[in-house]
């Protein structure tokens, strides 16, 4: 009896470490099929090794020192960022106005520093009256006609974006960038700035300081978005300005080594890179470091590293012929690294939609509800 009791022990054994054997497999298998799925869901594919200029960093403090280091290495390619003095609303000239049914809509233009005008659109919503509003810095793509062109009247559909957030209920501020617009005649060689990048981060920061200043806006919840050049203007305005909460950037991006416009571009412009180094860009790109990915200091995977743990949001069509799709996988698969360090993956978030160089309606319903979302904007 007791032979066969050991027998029958001996075959449980052997049966019990056979379903644990299989319940792990069918557990590893299970978590597997979840986190792809979790990834398919947030935009993400598996991009393979990341690429970009990030290191390896493993402490918020490490980051924190590195951070400091991106911001001086992006000012080596676009200049150094002037200091701004104190902003006060009175500086500002209401040109004329427009009433909508929700909103109202100012022409308006102010100094970012002495000879310095800025030109902009200031839409101030209905509900703003009543409470404290969030707000947003919308700034447009490459086009003669500036702030229009996220005002409805650009000959492109997906591109009212300032309009668009008013009727939510945002308070939108929308600037010209320089060369473009009412600033179509600034004269890049004649100003104090080494980039026109840095000449538009400075503009749009004073605009941050405007939104601040209003009585109606609730300064703790400002945004930023942007399409094509106003998509990586985003980006380089909210890495040098923590005000920016949150960070849209639709077809602004991919890493630098994987630019390509093709070769009637680079014929055009000198070289792979040289759309980048055009005076409304950073020529520095060009006359200081040869159009050399390996000798330009920066590149974008440490541009929105630089943005954690803010939520970042970014419109990645497949088809974008300027910013190539697997240089934005890669490029986010760096960052997300660092937001991984702050317990923030869940605040980078990309869309590829079956797109070219453009921002379709669903993913762009999609990049509002993040910004309602993470601004708290009902």
């Amino acid at each position: 009896m007791s032979r066969w009791l050991r027998q029958a022990d001996d075959w449980f054994r052997i049966v019990l470490a056979i379903v644990v054997f299989r319940m792990r497999i069918f557990l590893s298998f299970f978590i597997v099929v979840l986190i792809t799925f979790a990834a398919a869901a947030q935009g993400f594919d598996d991009p393979g090794a990341p690429a970009g200029k990030l290191p390896d960093v493993r402490s918020k403090k490490q980051w924190r020192h590195l951070r400091a280091d991106v911001l001086d290495r992006m000012q080596q390619a676009m200049g150094p960022l002037p200091a701004r003095d104190d902003f006060s609303i009175s500086i500002v000239d209401f040109v004329d106005s427009v009433q909508f049914a929700t909103y109202t809509r100012y022409h308006i233009r102010f100094p970012a520093a002495p000879n310095e005008p800025v030109y902009a659109y200031l839409y101030k919503p209905n509900a703003a009256g009543r409470k404290k509003v969030a707000a947003m810095l919308v700034l447009h793509g490459t086009g003669a006609l500036g702030k229009d062109l996220v005002d409805g009247k650009s000959p492109r559909p997906n591109r009212a974006l300032a309009k668009e957030l008013a009727e939510r209920g945002y308070a939108v501020i929308a600037p010209d960038y320089p060369g473009m617009g009412e600033l179509k005649h600034h004269d890049f060689s004649a100003d104090r700035y080494l980039s026109g990048t840095m000449k538009g981060i400075f503009n749009h920061m004073r605009c941050v300081d405007l939104l601040e200043h209003l009585p109606y806006v609730d300064s703790r919840r400002i945004g930023v978005i942007g399409h094509s050049l106003g998509g990586h203007n985003a980006m380089f305005a909210a890495a040098f300005d923590p005000r920016l909460k949150v960070i849209v950037a639709s077809c602004g991006w991919t890493l630098m080594d994987y630019y390509d416009i093709g070769p009637e571009g680079t014929n055009r412009y000198g070289g792979r890179l040289g759309p980048w180094a055009q005076e409304v860009y950073m020529p520095l790109l060009r006359d200081r470091y040869a159009l050399d990915p390996d000798r330009i200091p920066f590149d974008f995977d440490e541009v929105i590293a630089a943005l954690a743990p803010r939520p970042f949001f970014s419109n990645s069509p497949l088809e974008d012929a300027n910013f190539n799709v697997e240089g934005v996988r890669k490029g986010i698969a760096s960052a997300r690294r660092i937001y991984r360090l702050y317990r923030a993956a869940d605040k980078l978030q990309v869309e590829y939609p079956e797109a070219g160089h453009d921002f379709p309606p669903d993913t762009r319903f999609k990049a509002y509800q993040f910004l309602d979302k993470h601004l708290q904007h009902r």
